[in-house]
């Protein structure tokens, strides 16, 4: 997460519309880290929703913009008229 926030995804990640995993992009990381003398970044905790969506292809682009979201409504509040 840490990568992604600080803006270095790219580095590790060059076709980031393909969708790696927060996991696989901090391992490339800290590879980067051992070998290419990299920053360590402190642990940032995961969000509960991805502030990037990455999509694995076009087709999965599509159906997730395209898709309809519905929410449970719990109350209704009515005027009177």
């Amino acid at each position: 997460m840490a990568v992604q926030l600080n803006g270095l995804r790219q580095r590790v990640d060059p076709h980031w519309e393909r969708g790696l995993s927060y996991l696989k992009i901090g391992i490339r990381w800290l590879k980067g880290v051992l070998h290419k003398g990299r920053d360590l970044f402190a642990p940032i905790p995961l969000f509960s929703q991805n502030i990037q969506p990455c999509f694995a292809s076009k087709k999965k682009r599509r159906e997730y913009y395209d898709a309809i979201w519905f929410t449970r409504i719990s109350e209704v509040k009515c005027s009177n008229i």
